[in-house]
């Protein structure tokens, strides 16, 4: 693992990487970030990740430093310290330092911070068989409350979401919005297959715009397969042929069951599986070098 911090490289969990105890990232999740992914040496649609960390800082009247040119020195150079051609790369911009309380206009110098390592989700043999999903108690704060789109640091909902997933031996949990429609998973966007057409929700019910969920819906174009942003229902996803789940983390996963039911034919889910041959090479074509 290696981390840029203070403007510099350092080992992962070295005593050189360090954050002050006042910064308002860590006493409030006040700051922003990005999960990106790098295949076979190439960070995959770094342009896209740093536009919306840009608009979710706009959106939240924060400042980075140096802009998105900084940001993207910060990712290649972190990325090509830790040196595998595989890896999973968290990137966060904090408000900085600042007095308890939470004014943020006492904030004067927000921090970049950015991670690179290996990581692995799901074991082989779990994506093949595919997730276990269930229903969560908690829903997802609505678009007046906290924007979707704004990939903050607060993500308490998230957490406590899969926490109850995990706690009751699932892989994963559904989110829902409060008008009870399907949001996305906790860390992870949602298709449902019906009939050969793919379905995600959008935004205005509690989903993250993800950079996986986008390259997916432009593979489906160009492999002719129908797909939409529409609302959709837990019925839905108990009457799809096949449900996954997309992000930067779990790429493409198949859903196996929802609340104990099995989704669709066990074992079998073949949109998901021919986009994810799609996606393979698609990752490598659309990436920046190292």
């Amino acid at each position: 693992m290696k981390e840029w911090i203070d403007g510099k490289i350092v080992e992962g969990g070295s005593s050189d990487a360090r954050i002050s105890v006042t910064d308002h990232g860590l006493l409030y999740g006040d700051g922003l970030f990005e999960g990106l992914r790098v295949y076979a040496g190439r960070v995959f649609c770094l342009p896209d990740h740093l536009a919306r960390i840009d608009a979710g800082a706009r959106a939240i009247g924060l400042s980075i430093p140096g802009g998105t040119g900084a940001l993207e020195k910060v990712v290649l150079a972190t990325a090509k310290a830790h040196g595998s051609r595989e890896a999973y790369i968290r990137l966060l911009v904090t408000r900085g330092e600042g007095e308890l309380g939470v004014d943020p206009t006492t904030c004067h110098a927000p921090q970049i911070i950015c991670i690179v390592d290996d990581i692995s989700l799901y074991s082989e043999e779990k994506r093949r068989a595919g997730l276990d999903m269930l229903t969560s108690s908690l829903r997802r704060p609505a678009a007046d409350m906290l924007d979707p789109r704004v990939k903050s640091l607060n993500y308490m909902n998230s957490v406590l979401a899969k926490r109850e997933a995990r706690l009751r031996g699932a892989d994963e949990a559904l989110l829902l919005n409060s008008s009870g429609m399907v949001a996305e998973a906790a860390v992870a966007n949602l298709f449902a297959v019906k009939d050969g057409r793919l379905t995600t929700p959008p935004a205005t019910d509690g989903a993250l715009e993800g950079i996986t969920r986008a390259a997916v819906l432009a593979l489906a174009a160009e492999l002719e397969i129908p797909a939409r942003e529409a609302t959709l229902g837990r019925f839905d996803l108990f009457a799809a042929d096949e449900v996954f789940l997309t992000g930067s983390g779990a790429r493409i996963v198949s859903v196996a069951t929802l609340d104990g039911e099995c989704i669709g034919t066990p074992g079998e889910h073949p949109i998901a599986d021919r986009l994810w041959q799609a996606f393979v090479p698609y990752a490598e074509a659309h990436g920046t070098p190292i």
